[in-house]
């Protein structure tokens, strides 16, 4: 229990046991760093900070812990894997060691299972790390990292985004959850996908896409014409209920309204999917369902594409461990929701479950009408019909994924903007905590009618960084008039485009560990977090193997 004892100030404080959801019979809480978000940076903060002795309380909305990487994107986007170090790798590696056991391939051998996986290799023996792993062993593992270091979770409190942030000079004082119960600290993190703590403290931040005139970009905005990935209509479709006459009206899930001109900005952002874990193996699958109000004409689209003679539907159902997937949207009409998640960042609580509800309903919807609605292709359809959700998979969920991928809400404007300049490597960074790789990616942000009557969607992009890119220190911290002592790993301060890269899995956690560092020497050194040494912040992320600079990782 050394160094992780929280301080009582009140009599009415408590303790909760390590690495349990905390009772409510005692409303206050302290300690030196208050974590609120249940993501992957959310346990690698809270790692980091007990490492370097700092008491650390994790308030998750969540009841699982992990965020999407437990939540079933398992099969990781790594781009350049020699960037990623510190916690981040050390998961991994710990994926690793959890498959090198015999009785963890349950469904299958695990030399059948290869070392292979349409781009990102499973295993890497040389390095003892794993890139690839099903749902619940990243939930065990950051579950595990919970234990080891007695960590205190506080599960299924929500912030009150209207009164809960109690500021002081410039500092946040305390946090107020929806249940009452109230978290003190010297230093806060934001490791939630929405940013609702930012923004609750009163920091800038931005949503939608910024014209590319803004930050002098070119791959940012609207962009109409842009057809990087494939995930759009090559034939020419038509969005009309009776094909051919627009007196008829549109088809569900199109606009009416004008794509906007490309490059100018917009409140639009991409779209939202949950990664679904399927399985063949009838011992573990479960068979698709019709879910509640269920209607096939959301789906009359798809058939055209069908009929369009398109047949990629199983392209992105990437193998993970015993013979389960891992399955993104792939093409035209597919998992993407497109355009049903605008007013998702800003929305209360009671509105987005009514959204994440929505896409749940429209995924199990898409996933029954494959299978069984009679007009689909009949080689799609029997091919469907012998997948099913995993049984052994998010079990107390209806074996559906717990978390939603949010793949952008607010994104902080804070000390440093990260944009396509940073992240192509056209423009230095200075005072890196951390590398991103991966492609600067954006999924679609609507499906309209293009000029000459034929259905489009807009917005998915995919340009190559070059080389592992440094993330500056000023993208995690507010400007100083906003904030001394809050950091933001995943909303980070940046461009839509240049987010499109940041925003994976290990840079979340490789940010994570680097804002607790910076936490903790804030707190040592009685100084705002705008104010740190960064030579000794840097000198600390490399001893704890964060990996800063390009030199470091060949």
């Amino acid at each position: 229990m050394k160094n992780i004892l929280l301080v009582a100030v009140l009599a009415v404080f408590q303790l909760i046991m390590p690495g349990r959801t905390a009772a409510h019979s005692a409303p206050r809480y302290e300690a030196d760093i208050i974590i609120y978000g249940g993501t992957s940076a959310a346990v690698t903060a809270a790692v980091q900070a007990h490492r370097m002795g700092k008491s650390v309380i994790i308030v998750s909305p969540d009841k699982h812990l992990g965020g999407l990487s437990s939540g079933g994107l398992g099969f990781t986007d790594t781009g350049n894997k020699s960037a990623i170090g510190g916690l981040a790798r050390e998961f991994y590696h710990r994926v690793y060691m959890h498959y090198q056991n015999s009785s963890s391939w349950v469904w299958q051998e695990k030399d059948d299972y290869g070392n292979k996986g349409q781009g990102t290799p499973a295993m890497d023996g040389s390095e003892r790390t794993m890139w690839i792993f099903e749902p619940h062993v990243a939930e065990k593992i950051f579950e595990d990292f919970v234990e080891e270091n007695n960590l205190y979770v506080y599960r299924n409190e929500w912030l009150d985004r209207k009164n809960g942030v109690e500021k002081s000079k410039g500092r946040i004082v305390s946090i107020k959850m929806l249940s009452g119960a109230t978290f003190k600290g010297k230093m806060f993190i934001d490791a939630t996908y929405e940013g609702d703590l930012m923004a609750a403290a009163g920091v800038k931040y931005h949503v939608g896409r910024e014209a590319n005139s803004v930050y002098d970009e070119t791959w940012n905005g609207i962009q109409v014409g842009v057809l990087h990935h494939g995930h759009n209509f090559s034939k020419k479709i038509s969005p009309y209920v009776v094909p051919g006459d627009p007196k008829s009206g549109l088809l569900p899930r199109i606009s009416a309204a004008n794509p906007g001109k490309r490059g100018d900005g917009d409140k639009r952002i991409q779209a939202y999917c949950f990664r679904l874990c399927l399985t063949k193996e009838p011992a573990n699958k479960i068979t698709f369902q019709k879910p509640p109000g269920y209607d096939p004409r959301q789906y009359e689209l798809l058939l055209r594409v069908f009929d369009s003679g398109w047949r990629e539907t199983f392209n992105k159902f990437d193998p993970i461990p015993n013979l389960k997937t891992d399955v993104n949207n792939h093409g035209p009409f597919s998992f993407d929701n497109i355009g049903m998640n605008y007013d998702y960042p800003e929305a209360d609580y009671p509105r987005r479950r009514e959204i994440i509800k929505e896409h749940e309903n429209y995924q199990k919807g898409w996933l029954y009408f494959v299978a069984y609605d009679p007009r689909v292709p009949r080689d799609v359809k029997y091919q469907m019909q012998k997948w099913g959700l995993a049984k052994d998979e998010f079990k107390d969920n209806g074996n559906w994924p717990h978390q939603l991928y949010i793949r952008e809400a607010r994104r902080m404007i804070g000390m440093h903007v990260m944009t396509e300049h940073e992240t192509l490597s056209k423009r230095a960074v200075n005072q890196s905590v951390g590398m991103g790789s991966y492609t600067l990616d954006s999924h679609n942000a609507q499906r309209y009618v293009k000029p000459d009557g034929y259905v489009q969607n807009e917005g998915d992009i995919g340009i190559g960084a070059p080389t592992p890119y440094r993330i500056s220190y000023g993208s995690i911290v507010p400007k100083k008039a906003e904030c001394e002592n809050l950091l933001v790993p995943v909303c980070v301060s940046s461009s839509h485009i240049a987010y499109g890269s940041i925003r994976m899995e290990p840079v979340f956690m490789i940010l994570g560990q680097s804002a607790a560092t910076a936490a903790a020497q804030a707190i040592d050194t009685k100084k705002a977090i705008q104010d740190i040494d960064y030579n000794k912040l840097k000198a600390k992320l490399i001893q704890d193997k964060q990996r800063l600079e390009l030199s470091q990782t060949l």
